[in-house]
């Protein structure tokens, strides 16, 4: 669904409001309430969708109903687009608009999820705007043998050489690599910590970065992710029956690669980490590399004194997601995005894509606020 809300005819691009309307699986026998009615209880609105990402997408025509009911004339247009792809796509989704309706979703920015608040033992610590994300890449790394009978066991077993391949890669690290992003974000979240993190965040800063501050920050997997290009195994599949040697040995294993890397130098870098000539590695998709948006001075401020308005103390933090949204689509078209939301979440009880998904109601308004007045300020 694309909704346009006209400002004065300024020659300015319009802001694009950007959310997904689909969502990932719930089995619902592992609920605790039905993971799709949308549910009232205890404080919190609960069901699949209300974290990522159907509270943006309610926020953002709530407040162009707000808008039109005040009057408000805005010195750009305003654009929602509510697409479905998100969570599976690409299919008619953001990929599909900027190919074929681009006219439609064309704009100066684009807010899109990604960023939000951090909550940390109820006191609200930070407010986070994504501006990067890292790139998306899938490879089956394989084997292959002619079998046999189990009962003659032959030294050459696709499954054991697969299981070596697979340890090389779990000991292997890809080099620390900041960029602009992360390293605004070190600087901006050691400034909350103390003692041996604020250190390390401050050590990693350095060039080179400290070994010790790498060494300490990488134990955290949230931080490592902030680091480095990283690469884990998650599915396998090998052989075909129990009393024959295996033909075939595969794994999946997910890479998280570093905006500006090279994607082929990753897989590159697989092929010599394993040291195996007999292996075959086939990316399954196609990589959607995209540069990080630009955090430039005039955006920050605008993101820092609406944040201020309503948390006072609270720090926008410069985020590099581990994962992926629909804003690379947008970084490729020329057109930057930003994740940044207002909606804050508990840092040790992020339930999306999880079980029981849930947003509490009273950061849900504070959100719709947030998203209000930052709308307005980047229309004036």
């Amino acid at each position: 669904m694309i909704a346009r809300y006209r400002g004065k005819e300024s020659g300015k691009k319009p802001l694009l409001l950007l959310a997904h309307i689909d969502v990932v699986e719930a089995n619902p026998d592992d609920w605790e309430l039905p993971p799709f009615e949308f549910t009232e209880f205890e404080g919190y609105y609960h069901g699949r969708g209300t974290t990522d990402d159907k509270d943006e997408a309610a926020i953002h025509v709530a407040n162009l109903i707000r808008l039109k009911q005040e009057g408000y004339e805005p010195e750009r247009d305003i654009v929602i687009a509510l697409t479905a792809d998100e969570e599976g796509g690409p299919h008619n989704g953001v990929d599909w608009l900027l190919k074929n309706k681009r006219e439609l979703v064309d704009a100066e920015y684009v807010i899109n999820e990604g960023g939000g608040g951090a909550i940390k033992n109820g006191r609200y610590i930070s407010n986070a705007v994504q501006a990067s994300e890292k790139v998306y890449q899938t490879y089956h790394i394989e084997f292959t043998n002619a079998g046999g009978h189990s009962s003659l066991p032959v030294k050459d077993n696709a499954i054991y050489r697969l299981a070596t391949a697979l340890k090389k890669i779990e000991s292997h690290a890809f080099p620390v690599k900041l960029n602009e992003v992360t390293r605004l974000y070190f600087e901006r979240s050691a400034e909350l910590e103390s003692g041996p993190l604020h250190a390390a965040m401050r050590g990693v800063l350095q060039t080179p970065p400290d070994a010790a501050a790498v060494s300490f920050l990488e134990k955290t997997a949230f931080y490592n992710s902030r680091l480095r290009t990283t690469c884990v195994a998650t599915m396998i599949d090998a052989g075909h029956r129990e009393n024959a040697l295996p033909q075939r040995a595969k794994a999946t294993v997910n890479c998280r690669i570093l905006p500006g890397e090279s994607v082929d130098e990753v897989e590159n870098t697989l092929f010599y980490v394993i040291g195996d000539d007999d292996v075959t590695i086939s990316p399954t998709r196609v990589a959607r590399p995209s540069d990080p948006s630009p955090l430039t001075p005039e955006l920050m401020s605008i993101f820092d004194s609406v944040t201020e308005s309503m948390w006072p103390g609270v720090p926008v933090i410069p985020t590099m997601s581990a994962g992926a949204t629909d804003g690379s689509y947008f970084r490729n078209a020329g057109i930057p995005v930003y994740g940044i939301s207002g909606l804050f979440n508990d840092i040790d009880d992020n339930r999306a894509h999880g079980l029981n998904e849930r947003i509490e109601i009273k950061t849900f308004y504070e959100g719709q606020e947030f998203l209000y007045r930052l709308t307005k300020a980047l229309t004036e």
